[in-house]
Formats: C-alpha cells, sequence, structure tokens
C-alpha cells in the first residue's frame, strides 16, 4: 500500500463512509450493524468494528478495510477506491507525476479528447432543439422518446454541414488533435497525404456512447435520409485513443448500479431497444450497439454480475449473435436466460407496440430478483410479474437445434447432436454437461449414451481447463503480472521473458483477463506499474495480484507460465477447430472440411512438441 493510501486509511472512518452507501444502526459499543448491500437480506448480518476499521457479513462472508467496500460497492480498483475514500474525507490528491515525455503528452490528449467529445455532446444536443432538428425531433417522437428520455441519453442532431462542428471546436485544438478525436474524416490526396479534415457526422441523429464513468467517449450517428445517398443507416465513431468498440458495453455507466441491485443484466442488441427498455421498464439493460460480443465485454461484465438474460432480435441475424453471445457467456460460467419476443419484433418494437406491462410478464426472469424498481407515477411502477418467456439457455439451443434440424431421421439427428455439442463442451462443471446432455438426448431422441461418448472422447483429447474460477484471475496470469511489475535489475530477465512472449505471440495472451494490463505492463517505461494501466477494472486486477505478492516469480516461474498459456491457446484453437470441422461436415463442404482438418493436423502436432518439451 502507497503511503498515501495509507494516509487515506487512518484518516478515513470507516463508519462513516459506509453509511454513505447503507444504513448502520449501533449494535453495541464498537459495531455497528445493517442490511448487506452485496447479497439478498431479510436480517442484518452486515457488521462494521468501528475501532479496528474493518467490515464483516456472517451471510456471504464479505469482508475487508474502507478501500475493499468502496471498491466492491463501486465496482472499482483498488487506486479508485483510495480516490473516492480521499474525497470523502476531504483529503488532496498528490499531483501525479509521469515518468517520460510521451506518457504525459499521451495523458494530456486524452484529457483534451474528452473535453472535445464533451463539447461535441452539448452542441449536437443545441442542435436537435434548434431550427435544423425538427426532423430528428419528429423521428425520435415517432420512436416514442420524450423530451426527458431525450435528455437522460444526450441524444442530438448532426446538421447537414461539412465544417459546422469543425468550426466550433477548431479554437479548443489543433488538427491534429482533431483529427485523433474521431469526429471529423478527411480524404487522402494524390501524394498520400490527407487533405483538409471534415465533419463526419452530418444529418444524423446521434446517440452518445460513454465510458464506465459516464464520460461521453464516441457516438453513434443515425441517418434520417433514405435512398442511395444516405449511406449506411447507422455509422459509428472510429477507434480512437479513448474508444475501443470491442470493450464498451452501451449503457452499462446507466445500468451497473440496478444490475447491481437486481441481480442480473439485461442484454439487447440496439441502442434504440436498450434506451426504450430503460426508460419505460427496467434501468438494468446494456447493449452490444450492433457489435459481436466480445471477450473484453464478458470480462466486464462479469464484474457486475454472472446472471444474464438476453433478448436480441428473433431473425436469422440476432439468432447466430444469441448463439456466439451464449458460448462467450457459458465459457465463463455465466447463468444465461433467453427471451424470444412473440411477433418477431425487437425489444422496442414489441415496447411500443403492447406496452412495458407485456413486456416484463414475456422477458422477466424467473428465479432470480422478482421486482423492476421504475416509479414513473403513471402506473407502471412496482413490477413484479415474472418473465415468464424467458427460457433456460439449454431449452434454447434444443429447441433451435431441433428448428435448424427438423424431422427424426438419423441424419438430422446426427447434424443437431454436433450442433448442440460445442455449446455442451464449453460448460464449466461437469454436472451441468451431463445434465444438458440427458436432456438434449431425451428431445432429439438419441440415445444419451451416445451424447456422453462424444463428451468422454472431447475430454481425453484435451486437457479440460474451463473451470469456475474461484478468483478473477489464473495463477499464470498472476505470475506475468508480477513478473512484468519487476523493477530490480537482478529479476531483470523474468521480466524481459514475460515482454517477449507478449510481443511476439499476442494471440496467446488475447483470452485472459488481465489481458489489457499486461499489455501496458510490457510496454511502460514508468517505475511505478500501477500508474500504466489505465483501465480501472484491469488495474484492479494488477492491484490485488501485486498486494498479494510475497517475492517476484522466478525465471522458470514465468517460463512455465508462458508454456501454459501457450498449451491454452493452442488447445483453445482446437476446440473452434473442431465445431468448424462439425459445421463443414453437417453442411457437407468437402473443400473447407480438407482445409480444416490439415490445421486441425498442425496443431495436434504443435501440442505434442510442447510436451515433449516439456518432458526434457
Amino acid at each position: 500500500m502507497s503511503d498515501f493510501a495509507q494516509t487515506v486509511k487512518q484518516q478515513a472512518d470507516i463508519v462513516k463512509v459506509i453509511e454513505g452507501y447503507i444504513r448502520l444502526r449501533k449494535a453495541g459499543a464498537q459495531n455497528y450493524q445493517g442490511l448487506c448491500p452485496f447479497h439478498k437480506e431479510k436480517s442484518p448480518s452486515f457488521s462494521v468494528h468501528a475501532v479496528r476499521q474493518f467490515y464483516h457479513c456472517f451471510g456471504c462472508q464479505a469482508s475487508g478495510d474502507v478501500f475493499s467496500f468502496v471498491s466492491k460497492i463501486e465496482n472499482v480498483g483498488f487506486p479508485e477506491a483510495v480516490r473516492i475514500v480521499a474525497g470523502k474525507c476531504g483529503i488532496p490528491l498528490p499531483k501525479r507525476e509521469f515518468s517520460s515525455p510521451e506518457e504525459a503528452a499521451g495523458a494530456r490528449l486524452r484529457a483534451k479528447l474528452l473535453e472535445l467529445h464533451e463539447t461535441a455532446t452539448a452542441w449536437f444536443e443545441e442542435q436537435l432543439r434548434g431550427p435544423e432538428g425538427a426532423v430528428a425531433r419528429e423521428y425520435l417522437a415517432g420512436r416514442g422518446l420524450a423530451p426527458e428520455g431525450i435528455k437522460t441519453f444526450r441524444i442530438g442532431y448532426a446538421p447537414d454541414s461539412f465544417n459546422a462542428l469543425r468550426d466550433r471546436l477548431s479554437g479548443m485544438a489543433d488538427n491534429e488533435t482533431l483529427r485523433a478525436s474521431g469526429l471529423f474524416a478527411s480524404k487522402e490526396q494524390g501524394d498520400g497525404s490527407q487533405g483538409p479534415i471534415y465533419d463526419r457526422f452530418r444529418k444524423r441523429v446521434m446517440f452518445p456512447i460513454s465510458n464506465e464513468s459516464g464520460r461521453v467517449i464516441a457516438f453513434t450517428a443515425r441517418t434520417l435520409e433514405t435512398g442511395e445517398k444516405a449511406g449506411a443507416k447507422y455509422i459509428n465513431s472510429p477507434e480512437t485513443p479513448l474508444y475501443s468498440k470491442s470493450l464498451v458495453l452501451f449503457n452499462l455507466d446507466k445500468a451497473k448500479s440496478a444490475i447491481r441491485n437486481m441481480g442480473y443484466a439485461l442484454l439487447v442488441e440496439g441502442q434504440l431497444d436498450c434506451i426504450t427498455v430503460f426508460l419505460n421498464l427496467t434501468q438494468n439493460v446494456i447493449a452490444t450497439s450492433g457489435t459481436a460480443f466480445t471477450e473484453q465485454q464478458v470480462a466486464t461484465l462479469k464484474r457486475h454480475t454472472s446472471n444474464v438474460v438476453i433478448n436480441f432480435d428473433p431473425d436469422a441475424a440476432g439468432s447466430n449473435a444469441a448463439e456466439k453471445s451464449i458460448a462467450l457467456l457459458t465459457e465463463e460460467g455465466f447463468n444465461i436466460k433467453i427471451v424470444t419476443l412473440a411477433e418477431g419484433l425487437d425489444p422496442d418494437r414489441y415496447l411500443r407496440d403492447h406496452g412495458p406491462t407485456a413486456y416484463a410478464s414475456a422477458s422477466y426472469a424467473r428465479g432470480w430478483q422478482s421486482e423492476v424498481f421504475l416509479d414513473k407515477g403513471d402506473g407502471w411502477e412496482g413490477y413484479r410479474a415474472e418473465i415468464r418467456g424467458a427460457r433456460k439457455v439449454t431449452d434454447y439451443l434444443v429447441e433451435r437445434a431441433q428448428q435448424m434440424f427438423p424431422g427424426a431421421s438419423a441424419e438430422q439427428k446426427v447434424k443437431a447432436m454436433n450442433f448442440l455439442l460445442p455449446h455442451i463442451r464449453r460448460m464449466p462443471e461437469k454436472l451441468a454437461r451431463d445434465q444438458f446432455a440427458h436432456e438434449a438426448a431425451q428431445k432429439l431422441g438419441i440415445d444419451s449414451v451416445i451424447l456422453r461418448e462424444e463428451l468422454r472422447q472431447a475430454a481425453l483429447r484435451r486437457r479440460d481447463h474451463i473451470e469456475t474460477r474461484a478468483t478473477a484471475l489464473s495463477e499464470v496470469e498472476r505470475v506475468l503480472l508480477r513478473a512484468l511489475a519487476i523493477d530490480d535489475p537482478e529479476n531483470e530477465q523474468a521480466r524481459r521473458l514475460a515482454v517477449e512472449a507478449l510481443s511476439s505471440q499476442p494471440a496467446w495472451f488475447e483470452h485472459l483477463a488481465a489481458f489489457v494490463a499486461l499489455q501496458a505492463l510490457a510496454g511502460r517505461q514508468a517505475r511505478d506499474p500501477m500508474d500504466v494501466v489505465e483501465d480501472e477494472a484491469q488495474r484492479a486486477l494488477l492491484a490485488k495480484t501485486l498486494l498479494a505478492e510475497t517475492k517476484p516469480p522466478e525465471e522458470s516461474e514465468v517460463q512455465s507460465a508462458i508454456q501454459e498459456i501457450q498449451e491454452r491457446a493452442i488447445e483453445r484453437r482446437l476446440r473452434d477447430m473442431r465445431a468448424q470441422i462439425a459445421e463443414a461436415e453437417r453442411r457437407g463442404d468437402q473443400a473447407e472440411l480438407a482445409v480444416l482438418t490439415q490445421q486441425k493436423l498442425d496443431l495436434d502436432r504443435a501440442l505434442r512438441q510442447l510436451h515433449q518439451h516439456q518432458e526434457l
């Protein structure tokens, strides 16, 4: 713990800090009690010791100091928790020092880009209220968005101009910074250089995209034109120093508190779906914004809940997206339920056509917390209807297999089984895999012994590394984080091994929960590792790892960790390859089957060579 964190801890009163979040009552000379904020209970089992400055819940066993409490309830990392507590105690934060001019320049750039996005958001809001925004206001009203909802999500309008926003922001930053913001575009010149910048978004409704702290970092823009001149219906900001679409979940900044309180997240596809559900029904809703659900987004979501209701569009694209999301969520041990709305409608259209009460009864998660807590004052408060249409993910997948491969022929049953097998294999717990296999076999009319044998053979061909994690990080991740945080010249070789592995084979590490932190540490110049990891969640993982460290890892530990990562990467690729082979067999695509089979043989050979190297 840093000197500053220690100073804050000594001056903080844990009772006063916790009372800012929950109600406490005195229960003795030194103790206070209240309802635990980390699990649902009716009788208080949460105690705070005023003298020793710690808390403990006898119900869920959560315990710790003032920093761990704030970190857990705010879903932030250790450094951010220190800052929050310091602010509550009126302790000024120390001035941040940068280890290099490049690091300082990067921080200044990101700060300026946040400022530009805030100004642009306010300007788009102003344009929506002006004369040119009349068509956009009409469109939004037609989608059921009232002025208060538009204000809540800061929806705006980009006028039909190539330079209006550029003129508004030109006095705030130079052209290089404006170009880096993603708010502008330019055309490549004949000599390969870029021409003058112009407004990227024109004649479009603007939906801001915020980071988890609620700061605007990008936009989705919806055209109001039709025909060839309209272009794509939706366009998004490009990747920038602020925005990476694979990392961001739309509306998480507004939804995270409700997700924690209600015990689950409602995942939808589109931003308008998300906005309509949030404003009319429940606030624990997030969206993928039309992009594919990613492992990084799954890791972000898992910091808030392990329960997810998926309500994607029922068309082919939505079904495929749901299957991919199910695969990612299943591997991380999520509890998943699926909602398919009647009449083939998406959530936005369903709510506008049928009203929120119908949607609540169609999509509430049975067995999870049974209250939607909106109070709009017009009869839409206190929803307790069960989401009867929310099915177990296993039931949904079996039904999907039956729809894709109808009929009772042996060929169709085999195809249905091949569709289900990859989903069964992904399930972390053996008991759940066996139960799914048994239920699927019954519904498909297949001898369950066949499915069980397929699963047994798959287990023999690979090491089943999909486990329910007791902690957020695996041991190999902790070893690598500790190695990359080494500043001792005597242990420099251990750090160098980790840096070289991350630099030469980044794909090996992409699936790790700490991948972003590992990348940042591998390229760091600063002495303090915490300074180079900017993402709050990643900083929390690093802080937890370093706080638990007793000594730096040896070279042999780092080498073993790298080899294990490589083995996992190959096994992961083999699992995907087997699923692709099964799909190619299902389609009868012999050309693709030959290519995939050869690639699988190459991977099998690489895995054998790795095992032989480990035995030497």
